[in-house]
């Protein structure tokens, strides 16, 4: 597998793997079913190299990227501060700025690509801080489809479960927490009951850190990541978001930079938590666990990742293996989350895996990068 990695129009900063944690990444042919406890060996030399990518040079952009769409190994989409969003269409060499005009106040974290042309971003903040856009001509033109009416409500992720039908999720208002859902590709919203929504539990919340605190697998079936209360959790509906059950997740929680920050699921059943506490000074054992039952129950990994994790995708058409990316590293697992290895110590919020089998990693400072096999 190889890193290509980079920031869009600001200097390349040279990073380095830990050649020691890719000691399980030989080369190999690939086996017609994997090991009982990991994926065959990706084909390759053995380690990872890294690559800059060539950005155009009318970009300039120092964004954070905390919104990451991936298409395919050549097309994805980022989105960030300062209402910042970009899309390439050659594997990252070139990005194109089709920030949405005059959103330049508005702080966007997370975006969901339906396709190469279609797109759904969301801005989060307090009262009409939090937006909704969508674009159907690869962003030429955005339309604002959500302005949050409500100064108590404060919107994190989006989510779909296909072109048509998709959720938003805020942080809890009197008690529960508040989804959005969309029959239409997100050209409307409307708020969802919430008779049927666990109590939040004091001082609960979401985090709009990498577009992760809610995901979804199948066409019903989402999950929501929580953190800031006694016991982080993971919330999980099977009716496209009308009822929801909880489960305690053992990530660190207790406080109100603790919880879950991302989830991923690669079917109904299989999933994995990451988060710890996000403050750089503190440290976040026990960062990551495994749900083998679609999220009614969890167990934390036997070797997390060393620190605090925001973002987390499984490779596409793996039984195994997932990488998870925060502040400090990213990290691998090939035995379906029990144990995770470092590979780089660069700073990343999220990722994004395509059908194709790309992955694609953004963050702070315009970092943008792309791994495939």
């Amino acid at each position: 597998m190889t890193w290509v990695a980079g920031k869009v129009m600001t200097a390349l900063t040279a990073m380095t793997c830990a050649a020691a944690a890719l000691a399980t990444m030989a080369a190999g042919p690939a086996t017609a079913s994997p090991p009982p406890n990991g994926d065959p060996a990706p084909r390759g030399n053995g380690h990872w190299r890294l690559e800059p990518t060539v950005a155009r040079h009318d970009t300039n952009t120092t964004a954070r990227f905390r919104g990451l769409a991936a298409v395919s190994r050549t097309t994805a989409w980022v989105a960030g501060t300062n209402g910042t969003v970009l899309r390439t269409r050659d594997g990252g060499r070139h990005w194109s700025d089709i920030s949405p005009p005059g959103a330049g106040a508005l702080e966007f974290r997370d975006i969901e690509a339906l396709d190469a042309r279609h797109a759904v971003v969301l801005a989060i903040g307090e009262g009409a801080a939090s937006r909704v856009l969508r674009t159907d001509d690869a962003g030429a033109t955005w339309t604002e489809t959500f302005r949050n009416p409500d100064p108590r409500a404060f919107y994190d992720c989006l989510t779909f479960f296909d072109r048509r039908h998709g959720l938003a999720l805020g942080d809890p208002v009197d008690g529960a927490y508040r989804i959005l859902s969309t029959r239409d590709g997100g050209r409307s919203w409307h708020v969802l009951p919430t008779g049927g929504m666990p109590p939040a539990q004091k001082g609960e919340a979401a985090f709009a850190a990498s577009g992760q605190c809610l995901v979804s697998n199948g066409p019903r079936d989402a999950w929501i990541a929580t953190g800031g209360a006694d016991h982080a959790r993971v919330l999980h509906t099977t009716d496209r978001g009308h009822t929801w059950t909880a489960a305690d997740a053992p990530v660190p929680a207790g406080d109100p930079a603790r919880g879950v920050f991302a989830l991923a699921f690669r079917d109904r059943t299989h999933g994995l938590a990451v988060g710890g506490d996000y403050r750089p000074d503190q440290p976040s054992p026990h960062a990551a666990a495994v749900s083998a039952d679609g999220g009614a129950t969890w167990a934390p990994a036997t070797t997390p990742p060393p620190a605090y994790r925001s973002g987390v995708a499984w490779l596409p058409g793996s039984r195994h293996t997932a990488l998870a990316v925060g502040p400090s590293g990213s990290d691998i697992t090939t035995d379906g989350g029990r144990t995770w290895s470092t590979i780089d110590t660069g700073s990343y919020d999220t990722v994004d895996c395509a059908r194709d089998g790309a992955c694609w990693a953004a963050g702070e400072k315009g970092r943008v990068a792309r791994l495939e096999p």
